[in-house]
């Protein structure tokens, strides 16, 4: 593998990039060379002294918005380059975790008593909260890395593009990943024309740059390893959310709906991983469920129990579980104490629980999973 033209100046990014290719742990895809050299410009120009203008301020770095279809890399490259780069303050987060945080923030404004909101945001001063909450989110962050920017909440749509605004005039930095180009963002949204400034924006003060590589190397790492495993192979199955977990690492993340809120303990980006009495053990409902299936495009699912009528409760969120899951196209790995048609195999509730079995089945196949991945692509 030839590495990649260094350039003007060295890139860690580029060395870390070149180092998982020749460790075996990435394949060559030129498809990628040009994100990489995008990422890298990026980091060359955070380095650098910026210098005042005449009468002027410094010329603003251009971020990047990187967007394709699912599976390509555009993740673990953006990780990559968090990881790498050397600026600080810097924050990696999932687009729908960041936007969670901000909606928190702006409650604590507008419900909070004076001294509260000077402990969060160091003022207490006036009636709209966009003009601190983007001081606080500067002072946090030079640099903001985004995964899986998309928009289909109408809250979100009326803040965004003020916030960044006000966020760019304060220099903070833009990386973002997305399925859907900046153009395609909240489509057919409820008064979107109002969230057509966000999109002006992310064009001037960002490069746009489209990952379009044939092969979706998630969907193969998952064709090649089992989507189904028994204790025995725990192993196999920690291997399996390590590779395709990459350089992303865990982090919390909260389903709200209808004001209840959902922690998931451990997620990356589009990934999450649960066990079976976290999911199915606790008083948990289809809406839930459904929120998270188009939250996330992969479930890592663990400690799947052999079920009976004593358990009828657990075994029904399972199944409202797996049949949110499979109408999301999301992609199910499970580690469970025996195969489908094993889990619950006599009893009041066993007949209805084939249906379940036969759709687990059919979530392991190859054809169901590119069939997921496409649904994916389209509902972004």
């Amino acid at each position: 593998m030839t590495p990649l033209s260094p350039g003007t100046m060295t890139s860690s990014l580029r060395a870390a990039y070149d180092r998982l290719i020749a460790e075996g742990r990435l394949e060559p895809d030129p498809s990628q060379k040009p994100v990489i050299e995008a990422l890298a410009r990026v980091e060359r120009d955070l380095s650098r002294k910026r210098r005042p203008r005449l009468f002027k301020a410094p010329e603003p770095i251009q971020g990047l918005y990187l967007h394709g279809p699912p599976g390509r890399g555009k993740s673990l490259l953006m990780d990559l380059f968090c990881a790498h780069v050397a600026v600080e303050p810097k924050r990696r987060a999932h687009f729908h975790a960041f936007m969670a945080q901000v909606h928190d923030r702006i409650r604590v404004w507008r419900n909070g008593d004076t001294a509260e909101r000077k402990a969060l945001f160091g003022t207490a001063k006036g009636d709209d909260p966009i003009r601190p909450l983007a001081e606080l989110i500067a002072r946090e962050s030079r640099l903001l890395c985004f995964d899986e920017l998309q928009v289909t909440d109408i809250a979100d749509a009326m803040i965004l593009g003020r916030l960044f605004e006000a966020l760019f005039e304060l220099d903070v930095v833009l990386v973002a990943t997305s399925n859907r180009a900046p153009e395609d963002l909240y489509k057919e949204g409820i008064n979107r024309q109002l969230f057509v400034p966000f999109i002006d924006l992310i064009r001037e003060r960002c490069r746009v740059v489209e990952l379009t590589g044939e092969r979706d190397w998630r969907l193969e790492r998952l064709r090649r390893a089992p989507a189904w495993f028994t204790p025995d192979q725990r192993d196999a199955f920690e291997r399996l959310w390590a590779d395709i977990r990459g350089e992303a690492e865990e982090s919390p993340s909260v389903l709200e709906v209808s004001g209840r809120r959902t922690v998931l303990d451990r997620t990356a980006g589009g990934l999450a991983r649960a066990t079976f009495i976290e999911l199915c053990d606790r008083p948990l409902g289809a809406s839930d469920y459904l929120a998270l299936a188009e939250r996330f495009h992969t479930l890592f699912l663990e400690g799947v129990p052999r079920l009976s009528p004593e358990r009828k409760e657990a075994a029904r969120r399972f199944v409202t579980l797996i049949d949110a899951l499979y109408e999301a196209g999301t992609r199910l790995v499970v580690l469970a104490e025996a195969e489908p048609g094993a889990l619950y195999p006599q009893g009041t509730g066993a007949f209805e629980f084939e249906r379940t079995v036969s759709r687990l089945h059919e979530m392991r196949s190859a054809d169901w999973l590119e069939l997921a991945g496409q649904k994916k692509t389209a509902g972004a």
